[in-house]
C-alpha cells in the first residue's frame, strides 16, 4: 500500500475515532461477513506451473515386508523392528502410535 509522506498525520485521538466510525459501519452492514464465492469456480482458474501430470507415469520399485520388519496394527506403516512398541493380542504396535 502505497504512503503519501506529504499528508498530515493523525493523532491517536483521530485513529480511534476512524477506527469506532468504521466498527460502528461495519456492525451496521450485515453483509460484511458473507461471502458469495464458490470455493471451487475460484479453485479452476489457478493453474500451477508444472501441474499437469496427466501425461506422466511414475516407476516405483516396491519391496516386500523385510524379515526385520513389521506392519505396525494401528496405523498399518511397516516400520523397523527397532520401532516396535509393544505386541497387543500378537498384534505388532509401534513407537509413534504408543
Amino acid at each position: 500500500m502505497a504512503t503519501d509522506y506529504d499528508a498530515p498525520r493523525k493523532t491517536e485521538e483521530d485513529l480511534s475515532e476512524d477506527s469506532l466510525q468504521e466498527l460502528q459501519a461495519r456492525r451496521s452492514d450485515k453483509n460484511s461477513g458473507v461471502v458469495d464465492e464458490d470455493e471451487t469456480e475460484a479453485a479452476e482458474g489457478f493453474e500451477l506451473p508444472g501441474a499437469d501430470l496427466s501425461g506422466e507415469e511414475l516407476s516405483v520399485r516396491v519391496l516386500p515386508r523385510q524379515a526385520d520388519e513389521f506392519t505396525c496394527s494401528k496405523c498399518f506403516l511397516v516400520h523397523h523392528r527397532s520401532q516396535l512398541a509393544f505386541e497387543k493380542d500378537g498384534m505388532p504396535v509401534c513407537s509413534e502410535c504408543a
